[in-house]
């Protein structure tokens, strides 16, 4: 049989076993054995089980991700993460759709402590949802902006997914962070933009609050803010300054957390417990994932998938941003039934020598892989920030309001896109400007 037919077939093999709920990482380590020995035989995949999963966990580099774990777990266990949302919301509920917009802002500034998409919808959503149902706010508008705006977890650094990305395509992981601020500021403003737009032309989706809060209380609220910003300027302006590496970035980000946690003598033995745990159960789970990603792209680099889709691009003359596009396409269409970290690791192997052949920079495509899998996060059938807020807000909200919600912020999403492919320093910039 021929190798390319394998690859398929294995492709194949591993979204069947997906659709059967049959877990990711058991699913990629099973049918890329499998795989490897159909092509090389059995001691060539038996060696692949033995060495690969070690040379992949043992990576410095990784050792960035059960440190940003921490970081976000102390945060949000020590309450943290509350106060965000409070003097947000003082400050902004006067505008139309204020409290949907300090929402928005909130999980922008939560989501550059947690360097996770599930973790900044799972947190916000507790937080802000019941306000603004309290407020008698649109069903979906309230848990559409905190599913949409969560995702930005994965791109205000620190992110994981860029840890993942950087690793793989063996691109600067500290750039790719940076590169990822403008865009998700970006983002969050056009989603502003939308929030307060809609709005105003319709103040039924966001009736006026009825408190009116003194400029003392907005003030007084900006007291219990400052860890927040001193978290993130201490992780961001480390790496920006080159003091720091992405890895040592994480370290010093949870050192952080612990500091500013204890300071507020909010850090007792059952929250760090707690945050521990949560680290280690994400880390877990992230690496065994990857260790099956890994054996998949030694599965596919075998099989020849990747020459024979540089080949079939040859032969239909798409070129240069035809690539890119037919990533992008690839991308939305898997992120609607995929994890993000599973889809990313999956798809890394088949189109980095695509994008590498093309001459195109990994930074400011690992940017736009970070936004096609936000927006896999919040597409139907399978938007995992979708189900996450589902599963805060229980029976209040149906699931298909949430998605009906989620599509305002669908276009903007596909906006961004837009602007980052046409304008390529937007996440360039602040990446030129490193050392």
């Amino acid at each position: 049989m021929d190798n390319v037919l394998i690859g398929c077939l294995g492709l194949g093999a591993i979204l069947v076993l997906l659709a059967l709920r049959v877990p990711i990482a058991i699913t990629l380590i099973s049918v890329s054995l499998a795989g490897i020995y159909s092509i090389v035989g059995e001691r060539a995949a038996i060696g692949s089980l033995k060495t690969i999963p070690y040379e992949f966990v043992a990576h410095w580099s990784l050792s960035a991700i059960p440190m940003f774990l921490l970081m976000g777990a102390v945060a949000f266990n020590a309450g943290i993460v509350s106060s965000i949302y409070k003097a947000a919301r003082l400050w902004l509920a006067g505008l139309p759709g204020g409290l949907a917009i300090a929402s928005n802002f909130a999980c922008a500034g939560f989501a550059a402590a947690s360097g996770s998409s599930v973790a900044t919808s799972s947190a916000m959503g507790r937080i802000a949802v019941p306000e603004m149902l309290k407020f008698k706010y649109d069903k979906g508008l309230a848990t559409g902006v905190v599913a949409a705006a969560g995702t930005l977890g994965s791109l205000i650094p620190p992110s994981i997914l860029m840890v993942l990305y950087g690793t793989f395509a063996e691109a600067s992981i500290s750039k790719l962070m940076i590169a990822g601020i403008i865009p998700g500021i970006l983002t969050a403003g056009i989603y502003a933009v939308m929030i307060a737009a809609r709005c105003k032309i319709n103040p039924e989706l966001a009736p006026p609050v009825d408190f009116k809060p003194s400029w003392n209380e907005r003030f007084a609220s900006l007291r219990d803010v400052w860890p927040m910003p001193l978290l993130i300027l201490g992780v961001i302006g480390g790496l920006y300054s080159g003091i720091v590496t992405a890895t040592e970035a994480g370290a010093l980000g949870a050192f952080l957390s612990i500091v500013i946690a204890a300071g507020y003598r909010r850090l007792t033995w059952d929250v760090m417990l707690q945050s521990i745990k949560d680290a280690l159960y994400g880390t877990g789970v992230i690496f065994f994932v990857s260790i099956g990603a890994v054996l998949l792209s030694r599965f596919i680099a075998l099989s020849g998938i990747p020459f024979a889709m540089i080949d079939f691009a040859e032969h239909f003359g798409i070129q240069g941003y035809g690539i890119v596009l037919f990533c992008g396409v690839v991308f939305l269409i898997l992120g609607m039934f995929l994890d993000p970290i599973g889809l990313l690791l999956i798809a890394l192997p088949v189109f980095l020598p695509m994008i590498e052949a093309s001459g195109f920079d990994l930074i400011w495509f690992g940017i736009l892989v970070i936004k096609f899998l936000e927006i896999g996060l919040i597409t139907p059938p399978v938007g995992l920030s979708v189900y996450t807020i589902k599963g805060v807000v229980g029976n209040t909200v149906p699931l298909g309001t949430i998605f009906k919600g989620i599509l305002w912020f669908l276009a903007c999403e596909l906006l961004v896109v837009v602007l980052l492919v046409v304008f390529p320093k937007i996440s360039l910039f602040l990446p030129g400007l490193m050392q």
